[in-house]
């Protein structure tokens, strides 16, 4: 179904409340099964949380140290699925370990042993010991530090994964509806009966059979308020900021740094010119919508990392900065950083059934998908099948439908035939392209056969093709939708960007 023509139906089988990766990945599963289902979002998709992530698909090796086996062998097994469904906007990454005393080096083997053997690897090579001393890593790490533990893990853009997954569920039949607010949902006999604002203001009543409530920090409270409902789960509000500096002297690994506080920072290769650091873990108590760092915690990411980097970073490297809001499943712990990554999914069945989740984290949301799928298809009497776990994400199919190790093992070559097809187009733009878009870069390029095909050129490096491509298929309204989550152009682009990409959208109607 066409991004720029989705309305509403009067009926559906399913509403999901909440455009994240939850959000999206279960209106993709539920849509792929048969069932009629929208998705309304408030803001743009990935607005908050699901682009506020340090980027990373990984098992999680610090909830080893709280016992959470379940969840690091569910999310480590989750990693090789989706590295195979989406190739082109995930890729491994090695991550190096400073070994730095606070905990024992026999200990740290212990659990890299367990991380390595809790789920079948396929794609990602097992953890090591090196000396620094002989290791490329070590060039960038101050010289008292001679022992590193190495090991695997993913890098996504978390911001076009849930795209994608809105995207999969647009082309199999769903509605996806940013920037619509639900006002009021209340049961009517076996029905829910839900008032839906758009962003003109229109106000618009809908029939579901079936309510998701995918709102992430705004779980409860959605609970409370649109629905005045009690609830069994409570969330505790945890904020994740980031910060990215020019790319460090020597920053072509990742690293894992374990600050003096017990908690660990990544260290990032990001964007080819930047190095992105994070996260910090700190209770938030305002607005999910407004978060925003402070500036203790970009001091606490700068000393985190300059404590192990040669090169120095300093609050006034930060090029930009970003904050989240993680809905965690509270379980008591008095750290932020201790609370548990897992979720919960809360049906209440009495009427028209409401699915809450709550909690979850970025790399375990397909199975979170499939598992409430199962539990909304058994609600409505339509089971259907899961099937998810054997299917690309739009752009990943690169060698066929079905996913599989070629795609991540042969992108670059994959790649590489792209430079051969459309040798008119500069490299670098199509190494972006692909990395972007997969294999719906062809959609993007049908019927173009040189620049002068491309359109104006509104910004460096931004042409009119991708930008009809993004609002024809991908929602994108704004210059923050299409500069910050559907590109990371922003951070390449210089002051004034995005007021000059505003008004051009403003007197160019996107095509319908």
């Amino acid at each position: 179904m066409s991004a720029a023509k989705c309305g509403v139906d009067s009926d559906v089988d399913v509403l999901v409340v909440g455009g994240g990766i939850n959000g999206a990945g279960i209106a993709r599963d539920i849509a792929g099964r048969g069932l009629s289902v929208a998705l309304c979002e408030r803001d743009d998709l990935a607005s908050h949380t699901s682009s506020a992530s340090t980027k990373l698909i990984h098992g999680g090796l610090r909830y080893l140290e709280h016992y959470e086996f379940g969840l690091v062998r569910k999310a480590l097994a989750e990693r090789e699925v989706l590295l195979r469904a989406a190739p082109h906007i995930m890729r491994p990454m090695r991550f190096v370990m400073p070994h730095a005393g606070q905990r024992s080096a026999l200990l740290v083997r212990a659990g890299l042993f367990l991380y390595d053997r809790l789920a079948r690897r396929e794609l990602l090579p097992a953890s090591q010991t090196v000396r620094l001393s002989c290791h490329p890593a070590g060039r960038a790490l101050r010289p008292q530090y001679q022992q590193a533990f190495v090991y695997s893990d993913g890098w996504v853009d978390d911001a076009r994964l849930v795209v994608l997954n809105a995207m999969d569920a647009s082309e199999k039949g769903a509605c996806i509806l940013p920037r619509t607010s639900v006002l009021a949902a209340r049961r009517e006999g076996d029905l829910w009966q839900v008032t839906l604002r758009k962003a003109d203001g229109t106000v618009k009543e809908a029939k579901v059979r079936c309510l998701v409530n995918a709102a992430g920090p705004w779980a409860a409270s959605f609970l409370d308020a649109a629905l005045q409902r009690p609830h069994t789960h409570q969330l505790r509000l945890v904020k994740g900021s980031h910060i990215v500096v020019p790319r460090l002297p020597g920053h072509d690994d990742a690293y894992l740094f374990q600050h003096e506080d017990g908690r660990i920072v990544f260290v990032i290769p990001y964007e080819r010119d930047f190095s992105l650091i994070g996260t910090t873990d700190v209770d938030y108590r305002g607005d999910p919508g407004v978060v925003r760092i402070s500036e203790d915690e970009i001091r606490y990411l700068c000393d985190a990392a300059g404590r192990y980097l040669v090169t120095p970073v300093q609050p006034s490297d930060v090029v930009w900065s970003f904050a989240g809001v993680r809905p965690l499943l509270e379980d008591g712990d008095a750290k932020a950083s201790a609370v548990t990554r897992d979720y919960r999914l809360e049906v209440e069945s009495a009427g028209a059934p409401l699915l809450t989740v709550f909690g979850g984290k970025l790399t375990t949301y397909r199975k979170l998908a499939e598992e409430a799928a199962d539990l909304v298809g058994k609600a409505l009497g339509q089971p259907g099948t899961a099937w998810t776990a054997d299917a690309c994400l739009p752009g990943g199919d690169l060698f066929g439908a079905v996913p599989q190790n070629r795609s991540v093992l042969e992108f670059d070559q994959w790649g590489s035939s792209l430079k051969v097809q459309y040798g008119w187009l500069d490299c670098p733009l199509i190494g972006r392209y692909a990395h972007a878009y997969g294999t719906r870069i062809h959609t993007l390029l049908q019927g173009r056969a040189a620049m002068a095909d491309m359109g104006e050129q509104v910004l460096p490096g931004l042409y009119e093709a991708e930008l009809d491509y993004l609002r024809r298929h991908e929602w994108a309204t704004t210059a923050a939708d299409i500069l910050w989550r559907r590109t990371k152009l922003g951070l390449h682009l210089p002051a004034g960007a995005a007021q000059q990409l505003d008004a051009w959208l403003a007197v160019h109607p996107a095509a319908r």
